[in-house]
């Protein structure tokens, strides 16, 4: 009896250390976040006013302004990210489920993993090369495919991995019914995966939202307002970017400011990841 109290003394010490160092770990993986959020915000939420949001930049060496043209730009170029990676990441991420043992669907996943690896500045001279230097210009469109380059391993991978946690019985019963196999994955399978997939897709733009070095090389910037998709537009990222290396005072104070949208747009992307996925959940669970 000692003996066996003894051992399950011993075992629940271990769980419990092991308990603590897990929660420790969780805090230390925290601090950082919390430190950078802090900084950050003391900073930046005393330079945000309504100027910011609605007027354009001042010139060199004049006070005040706003980065609205910047704010603009940004979501034109997410957008044109959006529509490029999307439909070709949920397409290959259906072909990878669908076809795992095939060649192509192995050097595609490979190709993937490798991508999702690639520096971001590697990218960015990729589509320079690609998009800028055979029409001779900066572009919207270069800046918006070098993010959309970015993108699509997470869309792709996301797809192939959410797919792949959907039941055989849901295949197997559309195709019992008659349905194609092409039917079968469109309107039942990829449906059934469709919350996460979304989950993916805004992960995905919460990455690229704050990407600088791609768009330094393709759309590089526009200190006046323009949304001409083939033309230099200017992005919140570079607009940071380029105020926090000048001499200037006010400068300083507006790129503390950008930073702050900055985090704002990535915990907005990250609140309605969550949003969208319990509400398709739920339309999900009323349907079946």
């Amino acid at each position: 009896m000692k003996a066996t109290s003894a051992v399950d003394l011993r075992r629940r010490a271990v769980s419990r250390a092991v308990e603590v160092f897990c929660a420790a770990s969780v805090v230390l993986a925290l601090v950082p976040l919390g430190m950078i959020l802090f900084f950050v915000l003391r900073q930046g939420l005393p330079a945000l006013n309504g100027a910011f949001f609605t007027e354009m930049p001042k010139p060199v060496g004049e006070p005040g302004g706003g980065m609205a043209n910047a704010m603009v730009g940004t979501l034109i170029l997410i957008g044109i990210a959006a529509l490029a990676a999307v439909p070709v990441g949920i397409a290959c991420g259906v072909y990878l489920t669908e076809y795992r043992r095939a060649r192509l669907s192995t050097a595609a996943r490979f190709s993937a993993d490798v991508l999702n690896g690639v520096p971001s500045i590697v990218i960015g001279i990729f589509a320079y090369q690609a998009a800028v230097v055979p029409f001779r210009r900066f572009t919207a469109l270069a800046g918006g495919l070098a993010l959309g380059v970015m993108m699509l391993p997470l869309i792709i991978r996301t797809t192939e991995e959410l797919l792949g946690l959907v039941p055989p019985s849901y295949r197997e019963g559309s195709l019992a019914l008659g349905a194609t196999r092409a039917r079968a994955v469109w309107t039942v399978v990829l449906p059934a995966a469709l919350p996460g997939i979304v989950t993916g897709v805004l992960v995905a733009l919460a990455r690229v939202a704050g990407e600088t070095a791609p768009l330094l090389f393709t759309s590089f910037n526009n200190q006046f307002w323009s949304t001409r998709l083939d033309q230099e537009i200017a992005s919140l990222t570079v607009q940071v970017y380029t105020y926090a290396n000048s001499p200037y005072e006010d400068w300083h104070r507006q790129a503390w400011a950008g930073a702050t949208v900055l985090i704002a747009s990535v915990l907005f992307f990250s609140l309605l990841s969550r949003f969208a996925t319990r509400r398709l959940e739920r339309m999900h669970r009323g349907t079946a």
